[in-house]
Formats: C-alpha cells, sequence, structure tokens
C-alpha cells in the first residue's frame, strides 16, 4: 500500500511540525499495510528483523525513513526515532496501529495551544469492530479531572501507540529506556513527565486505529514482561513499599509473573543506578490511582 496523493499532500503540510515514529521487529505484512495510511512524514525503526522488513518498505513505501537497527532495542528504539525526526510533536504508532484521517492536524493544534503539554493520548478502536480500547474507557472516567491549561482529562498514564509527544519534553525526561525495555515502558517516562512539571492529557477527539497482529507474544510472555517491567519502573522511582508489592503479586501471580519477577531481578542493578524518588507531591497524585 502507498500512500495516496491527499496522504502525501498532508504529510508535506504536518511536515514542520510532527512526525510518525514507528518501531517494529518482523512485522513485514503489518508495516506493508500501515505505513501508507499516516498523514505526517514516517521514521521506521527497525528491530533486527529478520523477516526482510527494512528491504520491503524501503522498497513500497520510499517516502519512509527507514532505520535498520543492528540489535533489538525494544521500546528505546521509539527515543532514536525522536532525536532523528528534528520536529516539535511526534506521534508514535505500532506497526499495526495508524492515525485517523485529522488526528495529526488536530494535535498539532491543541499542542501549539497548550505549552505545558507532553503527552496528548488518542481514543483507540480495536480491529474492524472498532471496539474501545479498555484502557481508554479508563482514561475517560477522569478521576484527575481536567487541569485549566490543558485540553482533556489529566491521566498518569498512556499507551505509546495512541499518544502524541512534545519531542522538547520527551528528550528532557530521558524518552524511552533500555532498562524496562518493552512493554510497559511509559511508566517510567509518565512519572519523569509530572516530576519536571509536564501535563499529560486524554483528548478523545483524536483517534488511533489498531488492529493488532495475530502474531503477538503470547499471553504468557507478554505477561510475565509486563511484570517485569513494572517492578522495575517501580524500582527506578517508587517507594519501596511499592516495589515490594509488586514484587509479591508477581511471585503470587502465575509462572508468567513468576518468570517476569526473575527476569526483573536480573536487571536490578541498572534500575538501581537509575533510581530517583518522585517528588512528594507527584508520589501521593500517582499512589492515588496506582498504589
Amino acid at each position: 500500500m502507498t500512500a495516496a496523493p491527499e496522504g502525501a499532500r498532508a504529510a508535506e503540510a504536518l511536515g514542520d511540525a510532527v512526525t510518525v515514529v514507528v518501531a517494529s521487529q518482523n512485522r513485514r505484512g503489518e508495516l506493508l499495510q500501515s505505513l501508507g495510511r499516516h498523514e505526517a512524514p514516517v521514521i521506521l525503526l527497525d528491530n533486527a528483523s529478520t523477516d526482510g522488513s527494512a528491504d520491503a518498505v524501503r522498497e513500497t513505501h520510499p517516502g519512509v525513513d527507514v532505520v535498520a537497527l543492528p540489535r533489538n532495542r525494544g521500546a528505546a528504539a521509539r527515543t532514536i526515532g525522536v532525536a532523528r525526526a528534528g520536529t516539535r510533536y511526534v506521534a508514535f504508532a505500532d506497526d499495526d496501529s495508524w492515525w485517523a484521517p485529522g488526528s495529526l492536524a488536530l494535535a498539532v493544534g491543541l499542542m501549539d495551544a497548550h505549552p505545558r503539554a507532553a503527552v496528548l493520548h488518542a481514543r483507540i478502536l480495536l480491529g474492524d469492530e472498532e471496539r474501545l480500547e479498555p484502557l481508554c474507557a479508563e482514561l475517560a472516567r477522569a478521576p484527575l479531572g481536567t487541569e485549566a491549561d490543558m485540553p482533556g482529562p489529566a491521566i498518569v498514564g498512556f499507551a505509546a501507540c495512541g499518544a502524541v509527544v512534545r519531542a522538547e519534553a520527551f528528550t528532557r525526561a530521558g524518552g524511552f529506556d533500555d532498562v524496562v525495555v518493552f512493554p510497559g515502558e511509559e511508566e517510567r517516562l509518565t512519572l519523569d513527565l509530572l516530576a519536571a512539571g509536564w501535563g499529560l492529557a486524554y483528548v478523545p477527539e483524536l483517534v488511533v486505529h489498531h488492529h493488532p497482529s495475530p502474531s503477538r507474544s503470547s499471553p504468557q510472555v507478554r505477561r510475565a514482561a509486563i511484570a517485569r517491567s513494572g517492578i522495575l519502573s517501580a524500582v527506578m522511582r517508587r517507594p519501596w513499599p511499592v516495589v515490594a508489592r509488586r514484587a509479591l503479586a508477581a511471585w503470587r501471580d502465575t509462572d508468567a509473573g513468576r518468570a517476569g519477577l526473575r527476569r526483573a531481578v536480573r536487571a536490578l542493578p541498572a534500575a538501581l543506578v537509575a533510581r530517583r524518588r518522585l517528588p512528594a507531591t507527584v508520589e501521593e497524585r500517582v499512589a492515588a490511582l496506582h498504589p
């Protein structure tokens, strides 16, 4: 699939403001279907794929800036993409997701009008049925209300494939790191953005279509990875009782949770080096939703 002329014109119009950054590994088919749907310039970070993804994208989507990484950097590949983009905003997408027409232009306008906004989170619609992503239903409940200088309800977490970020804020907060890796990479970044005084908001007028790939990791593998990420993120920023609760929950979970805990222990030295406690006011706010 190649970008339609209308898409090319939209990309040219948005090119100075926003870039779509996609990180992928061994999802050649999904990339060829999704990349042409974006209305802004695209950077693809290929995480050492072995299925010919990078070459196939170069051939079928010559307008995409393809960066073939020598090893799998996980979510940290997106950090490389943000640095390469050079635009003031970056919209993240997965290889099996894309931003709905008009959403990126709206996001740029909202970001320009709300200079404290570091992250705007879209409404994510799943599959052909366009089912609402459960996370979005949670965000829409808006337990923290809406801050006066933000365009939507305040949030303390996000899914990368549904987020537009302010490149300056993302970079100053360290981007996605090589400790947490993937998935669950958003938590530590969220905490550091809040600690620096940035705002994050849910804006349902922004829309992302996500058609989850059938070649995803098994539920057990993903559950282990999420447990690992949650423990390591807590080690880096949260009080020790939170770390202990997360570790205990993983241990009491299925074999997947225990596998995630063991993997977290192996990465513990790197997490401890990066440990920095949040300001008390931020910890109180986060603890109210994520004890």
